[in-house]
């Protein structure tokens, strides 16, 4: 499937430890509009692995963010492509690094789309099961685009697209590391950060949250390996209600000995 392949500039790109930025597509080219904020992240003293996020469209979590237990968490976003997601977890269960994941599957692309919807666009970020995290923000994702990791020993990288600016992944990244508690209680509080710092430019909608772990049949009920799944598919205020039901106490529910 190698039909394109990826030039140097954009390898040395992702690679950044820090922000990544670059040049625009304007929103308005596009055949849906698109914009997102989401985090990736892991608790390593829990195991626990996931992501969450949060739009300016309807039903953010349809398509965005993929996990599977043992493996890793995706996300797809920008000029999304969703098949990144069940690409991305098939490569990680034949044991590729977050970095060779995204490497690989962008240069897998072949943009059958180059004008309405291109590869260019794309942002994409991967967390394995060991806590490596990589990240790629496209040459023509939506300004504000970027991406931004947490500082070691936390393990989180932050990535959205038609930001208020390059603020909404750093407010993300520094509510990361500065809050305690649960997984996912840090993933709620990561995107307040990013919304109190402008967000969306186009304002809310959507959002979602995934979270599985390193070992299988963390989740309650027989053969259940998703510990949360949330979606807040349409609010004017779809942190505020991410937050109470990840506050709820049913939303901390594991198998034994996870």
């Amino acid at each position: 499937m190698h039909l394109r392949t990826i030039t140097l500039a954009s390898l040395m790109a992702v690679t950044l430890p820090a922000q990544s930025q670059r040049s625009a597509l304007p929103a308005d080219t596009l055949k849906w509009p698109t914009g997102t904020f989401s985090i990736l992240a892991m608790d390593p003293a829990t195991g626990e692995i996931g992501g969450a996020v949060q739009s300016r469209v309807f039903s953010v979590g349809n398509g965005v963010l993929w996990a599977e237990a043992g493996f890793g968490v995706v996300a797809t976003q920008a000029i999304i492509d969703v098949s990144y997601g069940p690409q991305a977890l098939e490569l990680l269960r034949k044991g590729l690094s977050a970095e060779q994941v995204v490497r690989q599957v962008l240069a897998s692309d072949t943009d059958p789309d180059s004008v309405g919807w291109a590869k260019a666009g794309r942002q994409f970020a991967v967390l394995d099961a060991k806590g490596t995290l990589f990240a790629h923000t496209g040459p023509k994702a939506s300004e504000w685009a970027g991406n931004k990791y947490c500082v070691a020993p936390h393990k989180c990288s932050a990535q959205g697209n038609i930001l208020a600016g390059s603020a909404v992944v750093d407010s993300m990244v520094a509510a990361f590391e500065r809050t305690e508690g649960p997984l996912r209680l840090r993933l709620v509080a990561a995107l307040e950060g990013g919304q109190r710092a402008g967000g969306d430019k186009r304002g809310q909608q959507s959002a979602a949250m995934l979270i599985v772990s390193t070992k299988k049949n963390c989740g309650i009920w027989l053969h259940n390996d998703v510990i949360l799944r949330l979606q807040v598919d349409d609010s004017p205020e779809p942190i505020k209600e991410l937050r109470r039901l990840a506050e709820n106490r049913a939303a901390g529910r594991k198998a034994a000995g996870c």
